[in-house]
C-alpha cells in the first residue's frame, strides 16, 4: 500500500494553530496510517505562546510531524500592517514551500493540502502541483458566510464602508451593520482589504472548505452556505462541518493548579469567569473599572488578568509582563475580594475552568475557540468583543444562537464600571440571564450529540475523508 500524507498548513496564531492541529489529531485517531505533517512559519509578529503547546503535542502525539520553516530575512519596506503581514509572510514562503511538497511527494502521496485563510498564498503553489486542496475556516458557519459574500459586498458598495452607516443582509446571518467589521474589510485603500477579497474568491474555488461548528449550533448559516447563496458571483465548493474541535488541557494537573483547587472551594454555578484570549490586553483605565464593577457586582469572580501596555494608546502590547497589582487596580481591591473572588496572572487553564462546576458565567472577547469551549461545558457568556472578527461573532451569538448578553460598550471601545457590574449580574440572577442559561444547556446536549456515535460530526468527518480514499 502506498503511504498517503495529508498537509497542513496553519496560521502561526495560536487561535487558527491550536483548531487546526485538533482536526489533525481527528484525522489520525481514524486514520493511524496517514502521515501527517504540520507546516510552521516563524512569525514575525506576536502570536500568543505556541512553543509550549506544540512542544506538548509533539511529546503527547508523536505521529505528528511539525516542520518548521527557516527563518527568513524580511525585505526593506515590508507591511507594517499586522493583517497584511499576516498574508505577506506567507507569500515570502511560497518557493520553500513548493520545495517542501515536492519532497513530500517524493516519498508519498498528498491526499490534501489544508490550508488556513492567511495562508491562501499557498493555494496557486498547490494548483501548480496539482494538489488537492481545503482552506480550514477556524471559525464557525456564520462567520463563513459573511467571508465567502465579501466579493458580493465588495461589487455592491462603492468606496470604503467604514465611515458609512450601512447593515449588510449577509445569507445565513442577522443583518450585520458596517460598524461590526473587522478592520480589515472595511476600507478598501488598506492592502489587507484586497487580500481577504482574494482570499474568499479562491476559497469558493477550493476543493474543499471546512468549518470548526456543528450542525445544530448554526442551522440556518450551514444551510445558506450548501445552497450556494453566500457566493452568488460563482459556485461553493463542498463545505464540511467538523467540530467542536477544542483542544484538550493535557498539561494542567488539577491538583497541583492553584486557581482550579480554589474552584473546588466553590458552591455550583456560583461565580463568573473572565479572560480575553492570548493577545487580550486592557489599557489600566480599563482594568480598573473591570475591578470596580465586579465588586460592585458581589458576585463570586475568577479573572485572568495580562498586564496592560506600557504606552497606554496601544491596546495589544504587554500581556506576559509581571503583573503589578498595586499599580492596576483600586487601593484595597484584593483585601476586600479576597473571599468573593480570585485574580490570576496572565493565564489559567481555560478549559479546565469552564468544565468546573462552580463557573455559571464567562465574560468572553468573543474568540471561536473559547466560544465552542463554553458552549461545550454550558457556560452563558457576556459577549465583550476586542479586535478581529469578534464584533460579528457577537451578533451571531446574541442574536442567532442566543447564548450570550451584548455587554453595552462605547463609541471608543470604553465599558463602564456599571456596564459590568449590571450584565454580570443579569447573566447570573436576572431573567435574560436565565434565557441564555437554558439555551446554552440546549446547545452543548447538541455539541455533546454531535461528538457521539453516529453524530453530525463523524458523519462529515468520513465524508471528507472519504473524498480522499477515492482521490
Amino acid at each position: 500500500m502506498e503511504s498517503a500524507t495529508v498537509v497542513m498548513y496553519p496560521s502561526p496564531g495560536r487561535g487558527h494553530l491550536v483548531s487546526m492541529v485538533e482536526l489533525g489529531k481527528l484525522i489520525l485517531n481514524h486514520h493511524p496510517f496517514v502521515s501527517l505533517v504540520i507546516l510552521i512559519t516563524p512569525p514575525p509578529f506576536e502570536t500568543g505562546p505556541t512553543e509550549k503547546y506544540i512542544k506538548t503535542v509533539s511529546a503527547t502525539v508523536p505521529s505528528i510531524t511539525f516542520h518548521h520553516f527557516p527563518i527568513i530575512a524580511i525585505p526593506p519596506g515590508f507591511s507594517s500592517d499586522i493583517i497584511r503581514l499576516n498574508f505577506a509572510i506567507h507569500e515570502l514562503y511560497d518557493p520553500i514551500l513548493h520545495n517542501t511538497l515536492v519532497a513530500i511527494t517524493e516519498k508519498s502521496t498528498i491526499k490534501a493540502v489544508i490550508l488556513d485563510f492567511f495562508t491562501n498564498a499557498a493555494f496557486q503553489v498547490c494548483k501548480n502541483l496539482d494538489l488537492p486542496t481545503y482552506y480550514f475556516y477556524t471559525g464557525g458557519a456564520s462567520g463563513l458566510c459573511s467571508f465567502l459574500h465579501l466579493p458580493t459586498i465588495d461589487n455592491i458598495t462603492s468606496g470604503s464602508i467604514k465611515d458609512q452607516n450601512l447593515v449588510f443582509d449577509i445569507p445565513g446571518v442577522p443583518p450585520i451593520h458596517s460598524s461590526h467589521f473587522p478592520a480589515g474589510f472595511v476600507d478598501k485603500n488598506r492592502p489587507a482589504y484586497k487580500d481577504f477579497i482574494n482570499t474568499a474568491r479562491t476559497m469558493a474555488k477550493s476543493t474543499g472548505i471546512i468549518a470548526n461548528t456543528f450542525l445544530g449550533f448554526e442551522k440556518r448559516a450551514v444551510d445558506a452556505l450548501r445552497d450556494g447563496k453566500c457566493t452568488p458571483e460563482g459556485q461553493t465548493p463542498p463545505t464540511y462541518f467538523i467540530g467542536p474541535l477544542i483542544a484538550d488541557d493535557n498539561e494542567v494537573d488539577p491538583s497541583e493548579n492553584e486557581c482550579l483547587k480554589w474552584l473546588n472551594s466553590q458552591p455550583i454555578k456560583s461565580l463568573v469567569f473572565l479572560s480575553f484570549g492570548s493577545v487580550g490586553v486592557f489599557k489600566k483605565r480599563q482594568v480598573k473599572e473591570i475591578a470596580i464593577g465586579l465588586e460592585s457586582s458581589k458576585q463570586r469572580f475568577l479573572w485572568v488578568v495580562r498586564s496592560p501596555p506600557d504606552d497606554e494608546s496601544v491596546s495589544n502590547s504587554g500581556g506576559n509582563k509581571e503583573l503589578d497589582v498595586d499599580a492596576i487596580f483600586p487601593e484595597g481591591f484584593i483585601a476586600r475580594t479576597r473571599d468573593m473572588g480570585l485574580v490570576v496572572k496572565n493565564w489559567a487553564p481555560q478549559l479546565a475552568i469552564l468544565g468546573h462546576e462552580s463557573v455559571g458565567g464567562f465574560v468572553s472577547h468573543c474568540g471561536w475557540n473559547s466560544t465552542l469551549e463554553a458552549v461545550v461545558n454550558g457556560v452563558p457568556m457576556v459577549a465583550w468583543p476586542l479586535y478581529a472578527e469578534q464584533k460579528m461573532n457577537r451578533v451571531y451569538l446574541v442574536e442567532e444562537m442566543k447564548v450570550a448578553l451584548a455587554l453595552d460598550i462605547e463609541p471608543d471601545g470604553f465599558v463602564t464600571a456599571m456596564a459590568v457590574e449590571e450584565k454580570v449580574k443579569e447573566l447570573m440572577e436576572g431573567e435574560e440571564g436565565r434565557i441564555v442559561r437554558e439555551q446554552v444547556l440546549e446547545m452543548s446536549r447538541r455539541a455533546k450529540a454531535a461528538t457521539a456515535d453516529g453524530g453530525s460530526y463523524r458523519v462529515e468527518f468520513k465524508i471528507l475523508c472519504d473524498s480522499w480514499i477515492t482521490m
